[in-house]
């Protein structure tokens, strides 16, 4: 009963980080639903040393990678993703206030290039900038979720970041100094 609360509360967020890893919704489906099997029996060992979320993170984080080694798969780039695909938030509802044709055509091509910036990255930059922009984690639960310093946390989201600006640059008009 407790566990399905638990299954209900963060069923979507999980989602939303594994579809990003694997980038594919039916495996993200079968990963997710393997995370929380696993979740589910590692119950018992949870110490509480950290957030129940940022442990059940860890466990969808790894159960990912494992399913992505077992297929022998590269991150498949999606280059046709919509621009409300990136509205993870519920703010970003606020965002498509202004719909003019120039404004959405600008903004699909600048979610089709962050979301190939993003699918281009190493996994663990890709992971680390997910759990902060998407998932709105703090970087010690990063920390926490990713099993590393919170340096190399600061270190791998600002590279990731980095990385973005930089395909960015050129469709937003954008010097080099300037990351946005």
């Amino acid at each position: 009963m407790a566990f399905d609360m638990l299954v209900t509360k963060y069923e979507r967020r999980l989602f939303r980080l594994v579809v990003r890893l694997v980038s594919n919704q039916s495996e993200a489906e079968d990963v997710v639903q393997e995370t929380f099997i696993k979740a589910y029996r590692a119950l018992p060992q949870f110490r509480g040393d950290s957030a129940f979320y940022t442990w059940l993170y860890r466990i969808g984080i790894n159960t990912a990678r494992n399913f992505l080694d077992a297929r022998g798969k590269q991150v498949p780039l999606s280059v046709d993703m919509r621009a409300e695909d990136f509205a993870f938030h519920e703010e970003g509802e606020y965002l498509r206030d202004i719909e003019t044709p120039e404004s959405l055509l600008a903004s699909k091509q600048v979610a089709q290039t962050v979301s190939m910036a993003m699918d281009e990255l190493p996994d663990d930059l890709r992971t680390a900038l997910s759990l902060r922009e998407i998932e709105g984690l703090s970087y010690d639960e990063i920390a926490s979720v990713m099993a590393c310093p919170i340096g190399t946390v600061r270190s791998r989201i600002f590279r990731a970041r980095e990385s973005i600006a930089t395909r960015l640059r050129p469709l937003l008009g954008t010097p080099e100094h300037i990351r946005w």
